[in-house]
């Protein structure tokens, strides 16, 4: 007696096919609203003030003119520029000069004397700490303002062609990772069976090769972003060697470095693992597989965190962890709500105990999604006037109010997940079915040559799984557990996109006390910082020079050093090695050691750096001007 199917209703093809082109046009929508209208990416530091001020009309010529930050940036030979009315040079094209002092951020330019009366244009390009870069343009008037043929810039740095390439990797790389590791997870945590599915096995390969392909193109990008908007510079190799020497371009390579090690871990997971059979042998290979692979997926996070907002303003030694497990939290959630959908569309295998698995981690994700972006948006807003009145804040309502649909449409699936059973997962044949297709496959292996014994063999295989399938597509829980999945996946790609747009847009709380004329809130009260000058000499050639340190806030727990270097000449010193340690001998505490992160030619950054108690600090520098000259000076200084 044969058993009999239900009508699956529209083919089992066709609506996968019809999910995914559905998912394509969200995407393709989303993504093209964002890249029309985000413009260019906006980014931690912002330009506080000027001399003269924007507008201002002054009786005579000053002798410079002065800009100043709300946070430590990378300034370049030519990166302010002075034009008079006429579109000429007015400011003598030396390299800017450092003015900074305790916690305002300040660099200058020279003029040249006696300059006529008239309206100048002050344009600047910088690299905030954060990675992004930023531009802007004023003018100022001496005597009275005149006619000007100058144009301010339309295009901001970061922008043009270069800029939505550069754009189109970052989303890339961020939906990468969340497939990469999110399918992982889902494997090894829910659905350890995963492992043999082909369309599983796709998707984290996929994700791996979109956040490889993405993390080269920023990295080739990365010198045109953020200087001349070419193309062709993308193969300059000396500016690939300037990008390689800064915070950013350490974390592109450390990522590559990591994605080397992650598609170890993936040949293992789909291998090795794959084909394990002895269960003791699979659940010890699922441990040492979920160690490894959570080493290699933080530390892609962290790449991010390193380098991007959680790396510089306040509280950095906690905003990176935090953003750490921000970043695994959406990818164990997004991700694992990709495998979940791949798997209910593609697969026939996948069981209620898995699904119910992942709903547990998807409650536990968003726990901590809750907890670390609480912090984050008091870290990045501050204020209720930043979060209704900025860029940021409004994306960050928008976020919320996504991360709210999201949820309810999950609680829809929560309610399909306890409806469903396993029942419809192998359909009985009955014995006589199963005893004569037995001895229709002994005859036929019998009568035909190999090659067509196992055609047959994987027809009878396609056959099976195909009757398996649209018994489950029949399934009404289970098709509504598809059509509630694929909601929240829909939602899921627009919630992701705004995630990605916030990581590359000015935080609240620095644009608004930008806007104030103020700086940064991580800047420290008066008198708080510690400033030191200490000439040195290493004995070789060029081996003469200065070093100034500055230490924000100066007081014990976490602070930022920043260290330049300038040469006999006055001009900033680039040196293969420079390290410093702090000691207080009183409490026989140190020598406790920071390597500083080259930012800029002879200019180099710590953040985060921990002295935990005041006193009478030691701090020794060591400076390294070729293979065999080297020199190690100190000088005291009190903290706290």
């Amino acid at each position: 007696m044969s058993a009999t199917v239900p009508n699956p209703g529209p083919s089992p093809i066709r609506r996968p096919l019809a999910a995914a082109a559905l998912l394509a046009a969200l995407i393709s929508l989303v993504f093209g609203l964002l890249l029309a209208g985000a413009g260019a990416a906006s980014a931690h530091a912002a330009l506080t003030g000027s001399d003269p001020s924007d507008g201002a009309v002054v009786d005579t010529a000053p002798k410079q003119v002065t800009l100043s930050f709300s946070e430590a940036i990378a300034l370049g030979d030519d990166s302010i520029r002075v034009l008079d009315p006429s579109g000429k040079r007015a400011d003598t094209q030396a390299e800017p000069r450092d003015l900074t002092e305790g916690g305002t951020v300040r660099y200058g330019v020279s003029l040249h004397s006696g300059l006529p009366d008239g309206t100048y244009t002050v344009a600047w390009q910088a690299i905030s700490a954060d990675s992004h870069p930023i531009s802007g343009a004023f003018t100022f008037s001496v005597g009275a303002p005149s006619e000007t043929t100058v144009a301010l810039p339309s295009q901001e740095a970061g922008g043009g062609p270069v800029g939505v390439v550069y754009d189109i990797a970052r989303y890339t790389a961020y939906g990468g990772f969340v497939l990469l590791v999110g399918g992982s997870a889902f494997v090894l945590v829910c659905w350890r069976g995963g492992a043999t599915a082909l369309p599983m096995q796709r998707l984290v390969v996929r994700g791996w090769l979109a956040l490889t392909a993405a993390t080269l193109v920023m990295l080739l990008l990365r010198n045109p972003y953020t200087g001349s908007g070419k193309f062709a510079d993308a193969f300059d190799l000396a500016g690939l060697q300037s990008v390689l020497d800064t915070k950013p371009g350490a974390a592109l390579v450390s990522r590559l470095l990591l994605l080397g090690a992650a598609a170890l871990f993936i040949a293992v997971l789909f291998g090795t693992y794959a084909g394990r059979e002895d269960e003791r042998e699979k659940k010890d290979l699922t441990f040492g597989l979920a160690v490894g692979g959570g080493v290699v997926a933080t530390g892609i996070a962290a790449t991010w965190a390193m380098s991007e907002h959680a790396s510089t303003g306040i509280q950095t030694g906690i905003a990176m962890p935090v953003d750490v497990l921000h970043l695994l939290a959406v990818a164990a959630w997004l991700g694992g709500l990709a495998s979940l959908l791949v798997a209910l569309y593609r697969t026939p295998d996948i069981g209620s105990a898995a699904v119910r698995r992942f709903s547990a981690v998807a409650f536990g994700s968003v726990v901590v999604l809750t907890a670390t972006g609480i912090y984050q948006s008091w870290r990045q807003v501050g204020s209720w006037s930043a979060l209704t009145g900025t860029r940021y804040g409004q994306l960050l309502i928008l976020k919320v109010a996504l991360i709210a649909v999201l949820l309810a449409v999950a609680c829809f699936s929560r309610r399909w997940t306890g409806r469903l059973t396993d029942s419809a997962v192998a359909p009985e044949e009955a014995p006589g079915e199963e005893a004569e297709s037995g001895s229709a496959s002994e005859d036929a292996s019998a009568d035909v040559a190999p090659e067509r014994a196992a055609q047959l063999a994987r027809q009878r295989a396609a056959l099976t799984a195909t009757k398996k399938k649209r018994i489950r597509d029949a399934d009404p829980e289970r098709s509504g557990l598809r059509r509630s999945v694929l909601a929240e996946a829909a939602v899921a790609v627009v919630l992701l996109a705004v995630t990605t747009m916030l990581t590359s847009t000015e935080p609240g709380r620095t644009e608004e006390e930008a806007a104030n004329g103020t700086p940064s809130a991580s800047a420290p009260a008066a008198g708080g910082p510690v400033n030191l000058k200490m000439p040195f000499d290493t004995g070789g050639q060029n081996g003469k020079g200065t070093v100034r340190i500055d230490i924000e806030p100066g007081r014990t727990g976490s602070n930022d050093l920043h260290v330049w270097i300038d040469g006999s000449d006055g001009k900033p010193m680039d040196v293969p090695e420079l390290k410093l340690a702090l000691t207080l001998e009183s409490k026989d505490i140190g020598p406790l050691p920071v390597v500083p992160d080259r930012l800029a030619e002879g200019h180099w950054s710590a953040s985060a750096v921990q002295i935990p108690m005041a006193g009478d600090w030691r701090i020794d520098v060591t400076v390294r001007t070729s293979d065999i000259d080297q020199v190690t000076i100190d000088k005291n200084a009190k903290i706290g």
